[in-house]
């Protein structure tokens, strides 16, 4: 009988189904603020090839609140950026990228081998007590049960079917997720659907010839994009012709046809090819009750501009802290429904951006760089990075919802560092000396770190509450202000919560 195979005596605060980048960053968020977590994976160790290759400086300080971010940048490389030419080689578009560090504190943008980073937050996820991650296990069925959430999974090693209970299940389990299907949420449609073939090559030697940019071959049948990866490691992605089919574009002999043009086969060793259809999509439903999805399981994007992986990790940073709150019993139904109301517009945004790239790497809109140009602000055939806003959610003010860059300290370190993975007001000088301490929150003010003062005015504010991802919660220009916004219930019952500090 099933019920003689069950052990129902497992109960976890979060259950996470996957441990791709995604659901590592979440486990490591809820590990860190104490939540007892299981993650199910129902692979039996690390994916060891080449997936996602692109990061920016908001996820690496994701990393940095996990602990992780200083043993991924040793493995990672700068990235100096993109151009688009055409088929005869001119240029269309330049999407460089400054190699200074940023106003986040690091590099606007990383190239990154994924099973390198994957090995980081696997050994990482051991100094928690309070995560278990279960190899080999695959979840089959989840029901919300009103005041828990029920998971049925089964131990691949041994056969076992076995129950967990959670009060939250977040699936983390990319496109085909299991966890949309129970929520039952379709898919928005964005238009773009292609073919691709991404062959990863080991270079024998260096080959400064193939150059540091990434490029964009425009073309309107063949287009084609070649990636600078860190160490030896070089990518090219290849657009499939309708007729051609995966079995036989991918044979070595055919794969070094395509890549001729920079590369022979007594010069690189190729690692992997696959072939992959690249799709434009958003689920319409990213929550229902206490299950919940992240990552792929909710959208997929072209990936022209690297933000796959990206947009992951910034529904993960959105979605622990509230979810720390709801365990705590501090969140209601309005802040967990913002998760959907904030990630939403904004992980849209960056899909039909990408879309229009798409356009023009294929060619098939000669307008599209010209476009492409003036929506970044830029013009001149130049393309800057999109800033990352919110949708509509918790908190006030016209800059709610912008995340705030970060500023080091008098001594050198960093301002999250400084603050843990909790909320924090910085303010100017004057208006931190006028509010004095403010039970259970941190103050930073140009006094502990100088750069908070241009950070401020910038944005033409005098203080500003942090949320513990980072994003402005609100913003004041005097103390009676301040004290309002303070005062305000959703936002008294936030700094209620009890702050997690980042662990040595």
């Amino acid at each position: 009988m099933l019920d003689t195979m069950l052990d129902t005596r497992q109960k976890f605060d979060v259950i996470i189904i996957g441990f791709g980048p995604s659901g590592a960053a979440l486990a490591h968020l809820l590990g860190l603020s104490g939540l007892s977590v299981l993650v199910l994976e129902r692979d039996g160790g690390i994916y060891n090839v080449p997936r996602a290759v692109h990061f920016d400086d908001e996820v690496m300080r994701v990393f940095q609140t996990i602990g992780v971010a200083d043993a991924v940048a040793a493995e990672a490389r700068v990235n100096v950026g993109m151009r688009f030419v055409d088929p005869d080689g001119n240029l269309l578009l330049d999407w460089s990228r400054p190699q200074d560090i940023g106003q986040h504190g690091w590099h606007a943008s990383y190239r990154f081998h994924q099973p390198t980073l994957e090995a980081v937050l696997n050994d990482e996820i051991l100094k928690y007590s309070n995560v278990k991650l279960r190899r080999r296990c695959e979840a089959f069925l989840v029901e919300d049960r009103g005041d828990e959430a029920l998971v049925r999974y089964e131990d691949m090693a041994t056969g076992q079917i076995i129950e967990a209970w959670g009060a939250q299940v977040v699936g983390c389990d990319g496109a085909r997720s299991l966890l949309r299907r129970f929520i039952g949420s379709g898919m928005e449609d964005h238009g773009f659907h292609e073919r691709w073939l991404v062959v990863d090559v080991l270079l024998n030697s260096d080959r400064p010839d193939l150059g540091d940019h990434s490029i964009q071959y425009c073309h309107p049948q063949r287009s084609m994009t070649y990636a600078r990866q860190p160490g030896n490691r070089r990518r090219w992605e290849i657009r499939l012709l309708p007729d051609e089919q995966d079995y036989s574009i991918g044979r070595p002999d055919r794969i070094w046809t395509l890549l001729s043009r920079w590369i022979k086969p007594d010069e690189a060793e190729i690692e992997r090819v696959a072939a992959y259809s690249f799709h434009s999509l958003v689920a319409e439903r990213w929550r229902r009750g206490r299950l919940w999805i992240a990552g792929d399981a909710a959208h997929q994007t072209p990936p022209f501009m690297g933000q796959g992986m990206c947009a992951g990790i910034r529904d993960v940073a959105n979605l622990a802290w509230k979810l720390v709150l709801a365990i705590g019993g501090k969140a209601d139904d309005e802040l967990l429904d913002s998760y959907q109301s904030e990630r939403k517009p904004n992980v849209t945004k960056y899909i039909t951006t990408a879309v229009g790239l798409g356009g023009l790497i294929n060619a098939s809109d000669p307008g599209a760089a010209l476009r492409m140009a003036q929506a970044s602000g830029e013009g001149g055939g130049r393309m800057k990075s999109l800033v990352s806003e919110l949708g509509p959610g918790p908190g006030a003010g016209p800059h709610r919802g912008r995340i705030f860059g970060q500023p080091s300290l008098r001594d050198g370190v960093r301002m999250d560092d400084a603050v843990g993975y909790a909320m924090a007001l910085v303010a100017d000088a004057e208006l931190a000396r006028e509010i004095g301490s403010v039970p259970g929150l941190q103050v930073i003010s140009p006094r502990e770190a100088p750069g908070i003062e241009e950070e401020l005015s910038r944005l033409g504010i005098r203080a500003a509450l942090l949320r513990p991802d980072r994003y402005i919660l609100a913003t004041a220009n005097s103390g009676p202000e301040l004290n309002a916004v303070l005062a305000t219930p959703a936002i008294a019952a936030l700094l209620s919560s009890r702050p997690a500090r980042i662990k040595e």
